[in-house]
């Protein structure tokens, strides 16, 4: 009799471990809230524009690859990927750049900006791909269940390289010291959401895979990753039930029985709960299985929220490319709106999107699909008239740059933040990107990934190891896989 495994959500991490389980013999069951997979990276199609709802950007290809092949599959097993170059470009105040994919070419940009800062952003990526390749093979698909874990020679005699107790910050300024430079290599950073000042040198990792690795478009968007680990899933025998909310959880002992949905009841050998970490500990769970207290969960810094508009236009944007990062206002005092002093941003910084650039297929034509993103502090009030307010700063701010007013060549318009991530995903405090990668909220920091008091409920994603982001979860459901298969097999 095959053991039964019920997953709860069925964004990146659920699908990973609903393929690993699967492979491995479970007879697994995925329940999802909405109305198809993905989670936070659903996908809209309206009006002939089709828009990722989440992550746009694909990082760390090697991940994705790894994943792919535990099935003996490739990625281009199910969908075409493009290198962009440029992987994206930047908006200052006085100019803008393009970040270039050939190494050369960044070299030759770097020493544009600052004297001998070529030479020094090769001493840079060296240690950071040193950092990458101990970092994702030692590091990132531990369980951090046990100090034990660590105990691993490489980790140990590298750890003064890691720059574990360094800042992203400082350890950046010993190399560049121009603030632009400094800015373009703080960027990657935003993805752990916290400030390079918080954030452990040990990250500049994500710079090798910014600048080694590159940026990588899925031809149709990063939903078609969603929709190839879902077909693989469905290949390996996983069933989806898709507006089926976990209401309940049944128990017998301190074990898990029954996952209960309005509709029906599913029995469970084993669950794992790819669905808010918070959400499910303080909500599903009865007062004396919760793993967390109320007050821990209030002590976790966590990662922003997002403010979003995903807008379908009639026209072209000149000067807009598949990624653009507007750095334009002051860097530190958004990042004290979010963390310091939380509140709504009075001069914000924002990303763009415009798949549309490398990918006619998702608007119409002489059309284009705009995503503006403005990272604002997690828990915020959130109102109709708020947003309004930042979307006319986005329609000026494009206005200066493009010179096209969008406002008359809207055909399709929708905004998403707080509320949004609350009822769409039950989001602790309305977060987009789960806890920050802070020292402290690191490894065996981060909240386990397993129950401390039911002995068959398991967590993945982005607010248990390793953290946020799209490799991260897919790697979450992975490493949780493993544990599973160490003890229910």
């Amino acid at each position: 009799m095959r053991r039964k495994v019920g997953i709860i959500g069925s964004g990146f991490s659920s699908l990973s471990a609903a393929c690993h389980l699967a492979k491995s013999g479970y007879e697994v069951t995925v329940l999802e809230k909405n109305s198809g997979p993905g989670g936070r990276a659903r996908q809209l199609k309206q009006s002939g524009y089709t828009f990722d709802m989440g992550p746009s950007w694909y990082w760390m290809p090697n991940v994705f690859e790894r994943f792919f092949a535990h099935f003996d599959k490739t990625p281009s097993d199910y969908y075409k990927l493009h290198r962009l170059d440029p992987s994206y470009r930047v908006k200052f105040q006085d100019q803008y750049v393009d970040l270039p994919a050939d190494l050369q070419q960044l070299y030759n940009l770097f020493e544009s900006i600052e004297d001998g800062s070529a030479e020094k952003l090769k001493i840079f990526l060296k240690q950071a791909e040193y950092k990458y390749e101990v970092g994702i093979n030692k590091l990132v698909y531990k369980p951090s269940r046990s100090l034990t874990e660590f105990l691993d020679p490489a980790l140990l005699t590298g750890l003064f390289k890691m720059d574990v107790f360094t800042s992203m910050s400082s350890h950046i300024r010993k190399f560049f010291k121009d603030e632009k430079l400094i800015q373009l290599m703080e960027f990657p950073v935003l993805f752990l959401g916290s400030t390079a000042e918080s954030t452990p040198a040990l990250y500049s990792l994500m710079n090798y895979a910014d600048i080694k690795l590159g940026t990588w478009y899925p031809e149709k968007g990063m939903f078609e990753v969603v929709r190839a680990m879902e077909t693989l899933a469905k290949d390996l025998g996983v069933r989806f039930h898709y507006n089926q909310p976990v209401k309940e959880m049944a128990f017998q002992g301190k074990s898990v029985e029954k996952l209960i949905t309005p509709d029906n009841e599913f029995p469970v050998d084993v669950v794992v709960a790819g669905a808010d970490y918070h959400y499910v500990d303080q909500q599903l769970l009865p007062e004396n299985f919760r793993s967390y207290t109320q007050k821990y969960w209030d002590s976790r810094i966590m990662a922003p929220s997002s403010l979003l508009f995903y807008i379908g236009l009639n026209t072209k944007l000149p000067g807009m490319l598949h990624h653009v990062l507007f750095f334009d206002e002051d860097f530190k005092q958004h990042a004290s709106d979010i963390y310091v002093d939380p509140k709504w941003p009075k001069k914000p910084l924002l990303y763009a999107s415009v798949t549309s650039k490398t990918d006619p297929a998702v608007a119409p034509a002489n059309g284009e699909n705009l995503v503006v993103l403005i990272p604002v502090a997690p828990d915020l009030e959130d109102t109709e008239e708020i947003r309004e307010k930042y979307f006319d700063l986005i329609v000026n701010k494009l206005f200066v740059f493009t010179g096209v007013d969008i406002r008359s060549h809207i055909v399709y318009k929708k905004s998403f933040a707080h509320k949004d991530f609350i009822s769409d995903y039950h989001s602790f405090k309305g977060n987009a990107y789960g806890l920050a990668n802070t020292l402290l909220q690191t490894a065996i920091l981060r909240p386990s990934l397993k129950n401390k008091k039911v002995k068959n409920l398991y967590h993945t994603g982005q607010l248990t190891v390793p953290g946020p982001g799209v490799p991260p979860a897919i790697i979450s459901g992975e490493v949780v896989s493993r544990e599973i298969e160490r003890e229910f097999s």
